[in-house]
């Protein structure tokens, strides 16, 4: 059993709020995190994919005013966005009667649909999470090779072998193109879609080059502006912005473009096995996604994640500012050298960083020039935990 890292954030959540929604893709573990936390106080539960809850709820009201000083938990609450409405109003009638926390955990699936009717009508009233994959953290530095091969979710990283893992991952992508994303309305041909994925795939790290795709797939650039920005709703792809504030310099302005999930990118090409992925061109910028995922969840809440790159060539990969201000250059290699290219040198410094980081494949902790400290990934990860 792998404890999640949420489950104590959701819960503290839960003490100072009424209610918590908590995003995250399909299969990332939501409903199993919602029913610990159920399990430990007097609480009900409701699934608006089955048709027997959405009826329960056509009159919420009613059936809403009957559950107060209970902690009522709505998975994919996305499926019904005219309940938000009536979540608000049974809000603010709990706080006049002393209810005023831990009464809504709302699940989703994150869409635009679910985060528009959320904001409009739960402002102030709720707190948001991400639920991510599986993380370093949870599974253990030991689990760190087969967790950036199969990827963190649930079933993909607990199957009993790398194919076992490899054939979910696939029926997991052919059932979000084929089911999941059009029941959100969205009409795009699955084909279509997925062609797109898996060019995202290839140029895992890259700058976006939304020309060269939209030739590619032989539709406009609007279109493919579309399926980007679905698949960043839907958490399963990060565009990562450049750092904007140095007006005075000439930076890049595309985004960096990510499949979230190592796993599911890898599954996008046919990697099903580590000998596999390390002979494959596209290992740098997997191991490079597969960091900054784990560094971005490891960030104190609220930390804004960019990269940094200017057209004299000084490069950060990540660039985190922390709640605080204080600002985390992290350079990102698959070596065992624990070195750094010039550029990010020159970088951090026309950026006064506080933090100078390199993520590197060795097992220690090595100082190095210009502040700059190289360590494992579980180690960096602490260390901005503890930030």
């Amino acid at each position: 059993m792998i404890t999640r890292s949420h489950l104590h954030s959701v819960e503290e959540a839960l003490r100072h709020q009424a209610g918590v929604v908590l995003l995250g893709p399909r299969q990332v573990g939501k409903t199993t995190l919602a029913q610990d936390i159920a399990d430990s106080r007097d609480a009900v539960y409701l699934d608006m994919e089955r048709a027997a809850d959405r009826q329960v709820l056509e009159e919420p009201d009613l059936y809403l005013d009957e559950q107060a000083g209970r902690l009522v938990v709505i998975d994919e609450v996305q499926l019904m966005p005219d309940l938000f409405k009536a979540l608000r109003g049974q809000i603010d009638r709990r706080r006049r009667q002393g209810h005023r926390t831990g009464q809504f955990l709302l699940l989703g699936s994150a869409s635009d649909s679910l985060l528009h009717q959320s904001a409009e009508s739960l402002a102030g009233r709720v707190s948001y999470h991400e639920l991510t994959p599986f993380t370093l953290t949870e599974t253990g530095a030991e689990a760190q090779t087969p967790l950036w091969l199969r990827g963190g979710f649930p079933e993909s990283f607990l199957a009993a072998d790398d194919r076992a893992s490899l054939r979910w991952r696939e029926d997991f992508i052919r059932t979000y193109l084929e089911r999941d994303i059009p029941a959100f309305g969205l009409r795009i041909p699955s084909e279509t879609l997925r062609r797109f994925w898996t060019m995202l795939a290839h140029e895992q790290g890259g700058l976006l080059n939304a020309a060269k795709l939209a030739g590619n797939l032989g539709v406009s650039g609007q279109s493919v502006a579309r399926y980007l920005d679905l698949l960043v709703d839907l958490m399963l792809v990060r565009r990562l912005p450049p750092w904007h504030a140095n007006a005075g310099k000439r930076l890049v302005k595309s985004p960096k473009v990510f499949i979230r999930d190592a796993g599911l990118a890898h599954s996008l090409l046919g990697i099903g096995t580590q000998e596999a992925l390390l002979g494959h061109p596209v290992v740098g910028g997997s191991w490079e996604g597969f960091c900054i995922e784990n560094l971005i969840a490891a960030a104190p809440r609220g930390s804004e994640a960019s990269f940094y790159r200017s057209a004299a060539g000084a490069e950060i990969d990540l660039l985190l500012k922390l709640p605080g201000g204080a600002l985390w250059a992290i350079e990102i290699k698959r070596t065992t050298a624990p070195k750094v290219t010039r550029g990010f040198h020159i970088a951090a410094a026309e950026l006064d960083a506080t933090e100078r980081l390199l993520v590197y494949a060795g097992d220690r902790g090595v100082p190095g020039q210009g502040g700059l400290r190289a360590m494992p990934l579980e180690a960096a990860m602490t260390r901005l935990a503890a930030a």
